[in-house]
């Protein structure tokens, strides 16, 4: 059985059998019942009211949308179908298609009309069992042949997935994705914001992580993208929730703060070099180092960009200024890592390098840059896995290309690093040979620099002399024989006979 109850106004006796209880098997039964079946098997929850209010239909989905079975609210009125929604009995969408309860539109967002259907979307704090429900909504008018309105029939359609989704596309719009900070366009957008506002005194604040290209190169993008959590955590965290931290470049980021003075701004900033020093405590290994600048704008007689460009030259000049102590630091870190992964014996490299150099009466500054050059010609290997490094056996094609990046990857770092520009040549040829075979430029004979060809001497020679993973060390005699075996092909011939005086044949 369908039950039905008639709608007022028109058929005969005035009461056309809209919804009753059928036991006759008539055409007119069958219609209708066609017509309730067709409206319970309708995907949005959809209800119907005459003009007087009174609820005709409640499909299925309704009744698993709200609760609320159909017995309850079929013939009521007096709103009572808004009840499971917003918690009261006030005029929904289908009384505004009704032309009632338009005071009640703001209710609704994207509220919009095409002739005579309105369609619009909104929150139902009340729905699925109080947890609410993100909603869209389309309702019309119902016409009589005569042109009259009988009701208004109203879908409902869950779009809470939508809304989720178009939430999270919006977070994603406006954070930058590894760091979870806010991006430059939401910080460019808060700063047109400000402008209009009444948040006088602004200040900004720009930090920028220090040494962020050398530590991409000598370590490898993963460790760079962990040194940037750790500065995005260390800022957020000397911070109000109020204020706007953004990551705004590679290595930068930006803090507005909104109603700060100048000497809140530069509390800020103590608080994040405190900050810092405390994070190094926990990976002394991997030291954090910001640089920061501020600027603040007491009114609104100058744009925020400006500031934006004065609180940047300001941390230029904090970068400058520490830039000795973030140098010496950068080297130091350098040599730290590099020294787990180096088989030289450093002390006696840097002697016979000297011997040689002072033979062929190199001044004082190329003897203090071969010195630097013996330290960290190996820079590059830090980009080497150590799988590969220490590997007992011989190395695969694979592996040797590998290996044979890093005067590339040294000379990349050196450049980074400021104080081992100057060296960054030297490093990329340290590997060339004389006869133009070496790697990663093919150079020959004088092409290649002078320091580079000593390094190449010293450097095989303490090679060959020191225990390898993969083989055993050579007699002094065995590796003097090798260079000699080595001249005009792998070796300057003229500096390896000026070697072979330095350190006597028959000396082990």
């Amino acid at each position: 059985m369908v039950k039905t109850i008639p709608i007022p106004g028109v058929g005969k006796e005035g009461y056309p059998q809209g919804l009753r209880d059928c036991g006759e098997d008539n055409t007119l039964d069958s219609k209708l019942e066609f017509l309730q079946r067709l409206v319970d098997s309708l995907p949005d929850a959809t209800l119907a009211v005459a003009a007087d209010g009174k609820v005709l239909v409640w499909n299925r989905a309704m009744e698993d949308m709200t609760g609320v079975k159909a017995e309850e609210v079929l013939g009521r009125g007096d709103y009572v179908y808004a009840v499971p929604f917003f918690g009261e009995r006030r005029p929904i969408l289908v009384d505004i298609a009704l032309g009632k309860g338009n005071s009640w539109t703001e209710s609704y967002e994207k509220l919009t009309r095409k002739g005579h259907i309105v369609v619009g979307e909104g929150f139902a704090p009340h729905a699925r069992e109080g947890k609410g429900l993100y909603f869209w909504t389309l309702a019309a008018p119902i016409y009589g042949d005569d042109g009259r309105v009988l009701g208004a029939v109203q879908c409902i359609r869950d779009i809470g997935e939508r809304k989720l989704m178009e939430e999270e596309l919006k977070r994603l719009s406006t954070r930058d994705a590894l760091t979870g900070l806010y991006n430059r366009n939401f910080f460019e957008e808060q700063l047109l914001c400000l402008e209009r506002g009444r948040f006088y005194p602004v200040s900004l604040i720009i930090c920028d992580l220090d040494g962020l290209k050398l530590v991409n190169d000598a370590w490898g993008h993963d460790r760079g993208d962990e040194l940037l959590r750790r500065a995005a955590s260390v800022i957020k965290g000397c911070v109000r929730a109020s204020d706007i931290v953004a990551r705004v470049g590679g290595d930068e980021f930006a803090v507005i703060l909104p109603g700060a003075d100048k000497k809140t701004a530069e509390k800020v900033m103590r608080r994040i070099k405190m900050a810092v020093d405390t994070d190094n405590t926990k990976h002394s290994d991997f030291p954090l180092s910001i640089s920061v600048g501020s600027a603040t704008a007491e009114d609104g007689s100058r744009p925020l960009r400006q500031l934006y460009k004065e609180a940047d030259d300001a941390m230029y000049l904090n970068k400058l200024a520490n830039g000795r102590d973030l140098r010496a630091a950068t080297i130091s870190a350098l040599k730290t890592a590099l020294a787990g992964k180096d088989f030289h014996n450093m002390e006696r490299m840097k002697e016979l390098a000297c011997s040689l150099g002072n033979a062929v009466g190199l001044c004082q500054e190329e003897m203090d840059s071969l010195r630097l050059l013996v330290e960290m010609h190996d820079v590059g290997k830090l980009g080497v896995p150590d799988d590969v490094l220490c590997k007992p056996g011989p190395l695969t094609e694979e592996e040797m290309k590998v290996v044979q990046r890093h005067p590339e990857t040294g000379y990349r770092i050196a450049l980074s690093s400021g104080e081992l520009a100057r060296i960054a040549p030297y490093i990329l040829q340290h590997h060339e040979r004389w006869d133009g075979t070496g790697y990663p430029q093919r150079l020959a004979g004088e092409d290649i620099h002078l320091l580079s060809r000593i390094l190449s001497i010293v450097d095989a020679y303490d090679a060959m002399t020191c225990q390898r993973p993969y083989r055993p060390a050579l007699t002094h005699q065995e590796a003097l024989n090798n260079l000699k075996q080595g001249a005009g092909t792998q070796f300057d011939p003229r500096l390896v006979s000026i070697f072979l005086t330095l350190v006597p044949e028959g000396e082990d």
